[in-house]
């Protein structure tokens, strides 16, 4: 096989073990809910997945409920519950509207009933009633994302303008007891800022949030301010959290097809949380220095870059790692860089991630394209389609963070 034969099948094994299937049957296997009615209220891009899993195995158990994910991320009907699909990474009216149905559907629930709360990554945008007008909250949105700020520090100031995040479903849903299970895409696992934490205590304070504002200089409303001084739920008595999945299991399953293709792979790390650009110079490096050896390496980094926005072009941050690399793979026989989106999804683009080789920078020169110049216009994905790198999965219906791998043929 060719080595982009390698990539495509490490890329879809890893895919296939990180679905969260088994992860939600394991979850719900023994549970034991109250007798009363059973609410079941999906939220993320995984959403639809998660409760497939949950309706399979509860079946009749459950009374109603409300599937909230991203455009095209649903596979049809799950009978009795309601699929809707909103906006992602900037919340929606489809947002809004879904996330009311969703609160409609725990109101008025007794301490017999019970709501199955199946929680994944993109559940900021996708569950959200604001607290502030829409205006303010897409303005605070896309200047978080252009900045380049971390998830957490995002999440930081969504929970604080939102009526359900930060452990504020939970309180809408008191007196039902709520099982909580939650596909982590931060890393770390941390359980409040997972989608923001909607069931969650909020370990974060005004004060961090206040610095996060200081930090990137900031333009926010009236509005926003005087909630970012509003303290949310320091502690909840009527929830259970499993965690299940996380990028850590998608290395896992790289690594291991890795061996089965016949390389050395070695898992950098499950953290990784530099700019795209650095991370995607540092796998081109490891792929440089050790090119020519005679072996079969895998180098392997999971986590969650960031971008800083520069431009006006198209593209994601994994898209971004691959064109990185390009330059310090030029000319060397196979070697590659690839990286992509657990979601299948990478910024606002139909690609899940980039794929560059030793053959890519010759195709970028003879189409006219500095690498630089693209980067500094944030336009990877117009690129890597022109050199045959971009990475399409569609939809996958999992979210476990990202995963980037240097492969160095022998």
């Amino acid at each position: 096989m060719s080595i982009r034969q390698d990539a495509d099948q490490i890329l879809q094994q890893a895919l296939h073990a990180a679905q969260p299937d088994t992860a939600v049957a394991k979850a719900l296997t023994g549970h034991t809910f109250r007798p009363g009615k059973l609410v079941l209220i999906a939220a993320g891009k995984a959403a639809w997945q998660m409760a497939s899993a949950a309706v399979a195995l509860l079946g009749d158990r459950i009374d109603h409920g409300v599937v909230v994910t991203k455009y095209g991320h649903s596979k049809g009907p799950l009978p009795p519950l309601r699929i809707r699909e909103a906006g992602h990474p900037v919340p929606d009216e489809n947002s809004f509207s879904a996330t009311q149905e969703a609160i409609d559907a725990v109101t008025g629930l007794t301490d017999q009933d019970n709501v199955l709360f199946l929680l994944s990554g993109g559940g900021s945008a996708l569950f959200e009633k604001p607290l502030v007008p829409a205006a303010d909250l897409e303005e605070m949105t896309r200047q978080l994302l252009a900045c380049g700020a971390g998830i957490v520090e995002i999440n930081t100031l969504r929970k604080r303008v939102s009526a359900v995040k930060g452990g504020r479903f939970a309180q809408l849903c008191a007196p039902a007891q709520v099982f909580s299970v939650v596909l982590s895409d931060i890393l770390g696992d941390p359980l409040d800022m997972i989608a923001s934490g909607p069931a969650y205590p909020d370990a974060s304070t005004c004060r961090q949030a206040l610095d996060i504002v200081e930090k990137y200089h900031l333009r926010l409303s009236d509005a926003v301010l005087e909630h970012l001084h509003q303290e949310t739920p320091k502690a909840l008595d009527n929830v259970e959290t499993c965690i299940t999945g996380s990028v850590r299991q998608l290395c896992a399953a790289a690594r291991q097809t890795c061996l089965e293709l016949g390389y050395e792979p070695v898992v950098l790390t499950a953290e990784l949380c530099c700019t795209a650009r650095d991370a995607g110079s540092f796998l081109g490096s490891i792929a440089r220095h050790h090119s020519g050896g005679g072996r079969k390496l895998a180098f392997l980094a999971g986590g969650e870059t960031v971008v800083h926005l520069t431009g006006h072009g198209l593209g994601g941050r994994n898209q971004e790692i691959a064109l990185a690399s390009a330059p310090l793979l030029d000319g060397l026989p196979d070697v590659a860089v690839f990286s992509f989106g657990s979601d299948g999804t990478d910024g606002p683009t139909d690609a899940a991630g980039g794929y560059c080789d030793g053959r890519t920078m010759a195709a970028l020169r003879a189409a006219g394209l500095d690498v630089d110049a693209v980067l500094a216009d944030n336009d990877a994905y117009h690129a890597l389609q022109q050199c045959g790198g971009l990475l399409i999965t569609g939809p996958t219906g999992t979210n476990v963070n990202d995963l980037s791998v240097a492969l160095i043929g022998g």
